[in-house]
């Protein structure tokens, strides 16, 4: 059985979570006390990641960090979800990688800004921020113009990736979806239709905290 180090906050801890349930692989999550420092914690990184962050996988003796190399890993071994042929999978690769530096990096951080942050978040800061946002969000958003989902004619990785930090609670990053980016909107409905799929509050253990600000 797999073992998934997560907490319920973390959009990539929920990228790899709805991929093991879309497999159908067993797992059971280990709960990072993320919120309260675990992961700043010296031992913590020493025994569990040394890049101080989740999710971590373990598949028996094997260990791996970084949800985008997670997910290739569980999509290579268990045959699906990794794109159909070697241009799709160079593909999905390409978008992994956008979604780390660019679409979930920005998002994923003016969302704990606002929710989660111990101090009210800078207006500058965040404008900042927002223009990143919806610079990755329109590439997305004209990328589905043409296409169900982000690689071929079928659900990958790359739309497990991409998708994750919008199925948190609209409340939490302020984005109305549907409004500001309603191909992104269409997408996410196909996205959630995947068997497995669960909201992330529902999948992975910590509680919910309401955002601050």
């Amino acid at each position: 059985m797999y073992r998934l180090h997560c907490f319920s906050q973390s959009g990539n801890s929920f990228k790899v979570a709805f991929l093991l349930r879309a497999l159908r692989q067993p797992w059971e999550p280990v709960f990072v006390d993320y919120m309260h420092g675990a992961t700043r914690d010296a031992s913590w990184r020493e025994g569990i990641n040394e890049m101080g962050e989740a999710p971590v996988l373990d598949d028996g003796a094997k260990r791996l960090t970084q949800s985008g190399a997670i997910m290739t890993y569980l999509a290579r071994k268990h045959g699906a979800f990794g794109g159909r042929d070697d241009d799709e999978q160079i593909e999905v690769l390409r978008w992994l990688l956008f979604d780390n530096h660019k679409f979930t990096s920005y998002f994923a951080t003016y969302r704990f800004m606002k929710s989660f942050g111990p101090a009210a978040p800078d207006p500058v800061i965040m404008g900042w921020l927002k223009g990143r946002v919806d610079g990755a969000f329109a590439v997305a958003e004209k990328h589905l113009a043409t296409r169900s989902f982000m690689v071929g004619d079928a659900p990958t990785i790359a739309d497990i990736s991409l998708c994750a930090y919008l199925c948190y609670p609209a409340e939490e990053s302020g984005y109305d979806i549907p409004a500001q980016f309603p191909r992104i909107a269409a997408w996410l409905d196909r996205v959630r239709a995947i068997d497995g799929y669960a909201p992330p509050y529902e999948v992975l253990p910590g509680e919910r905290i309401l955002p601050r600000w």
